[in-house]
C-alpha cells in the first residue's frame, strides 16, 4: 500500500516562494513515477510536474514552467515541488501522486493511481 503526505501550503503574496514536501511510504514507491497534482478553484485537477523513477527526468506543464521545480531525494521517499515567483493563478490544493501499473511518463492525471490528501496553497 502506498501512502502520501503533503505539508508546507501556506498564504503567500504574489511573488512569494513556498516548498512543498510529500513524505511516501511503502515497498514500491522507489518504482514509481511520482508527481504533484493542482485543484485550482472551479477547475479540475490537472498534474503541473512529475519526476522519473530515478529522479532524472522532469515535466511540467507550461502553466508552472520555469518557475517550479520537482524533485525527489536519494533514498527516493520524499517528493518535493520548489515553488517560485508565485501568482494568484497558483492558488489552489497541491496533491502529491503515484504513478499506476500502466503509466506512461506524461502529464496525464489518468496515470497516477495514489494521492495523498492535499495541502492548500494561497497567492494574493
Amino acid at each position: 500500500h502506498v501512502q502520501l503526505v503533503e505539508s508546507g501550503g501556506a498564504s503567500v503574496q504574489a511573488g512569494g516562494s513556498l516548498r512543498l514536501t510529500c513524505i511516501t511510504s511503502g515497498l514500491s514507491v522507489s518504482r514509481k513515477a511520482l508527481a504533484w497534482i493542482r485543484q485550482s478553484p472551479g477547475k479540475e485537477r490537472d498534474v503541473i510536474a512529475s519526476v522519473d523513477t530515478g529522479g532524472v527526468r522532469t515535466l511540467y506543464a507550461d502553466s508552472v514552467k520555469g518557475r517550479f521545480t520537482i524533485s525527489r531525494d536519494s533514498a527516493q521517499n520524499r517528493l518535493y515541488l520548489q515553488m517560485d515567483s508565485l501568482k494568484s493563478e497558483d492558488t489552489g490544493r497541491y496533491y502529491c501522486a503515484a504513478s499506476g501499473p500502466d503509466f506512461v511518463f506524461t502529464l496525464e492525471k489518468r496515470y497516477f493511481s495514489y494521492w495523498g490528501q492535499g495541502t492548500q496553497v494561497t497567492v494574493s
